[in-house]
């Protein structure tokens, strides 16, 4: 069976640019590896793949994406889930990751 959620712990980082207002964490090599394995398939716009997270008491459902540097996934931390949960850059958070099939 393919395992569809994931248990994480990841430092939070600014996407480089002029306005740094995209935070980010990174999934685990171990994890994207497995997670491209099983659900990698293009079937979103630039092969993302959908996913539900839960940090602290906040969950959302979102996208993650491939990353280009290092060929794992990138999960973006929305600024509403940010504010809520008191998450800052050089953060490291722990979170859920459920696949959504």
């Amino acid at each position: 069976m393919k395992k569809k959620k994931y248990k994480i712990r990841a430092e939070v980082w600014l996407y480089p640019s002029e306005t740094a207002a995209w935070h980010f964490v990174s999934v685990p090599k171990k994890e994207s590896e497995e997670i491209k394995k099983n659900f990698g398939m293009p079937r979103r716009g630039w092969g993302s793949v959908s996913v539900s997270v839960t940090v602290g008491r906040t969950t959302w459902e979102t996208s993650i994406f491939p990353d280009k540097k290092d060929g794992g996934y990138i999960l973006p931390i929305k600024s509403e889930v940010r504010k809520k949960e008191g998450i800052s850059n050089r953060d490291i958070i722990p979170f859920l990751l459920k696949i959504i099939t």
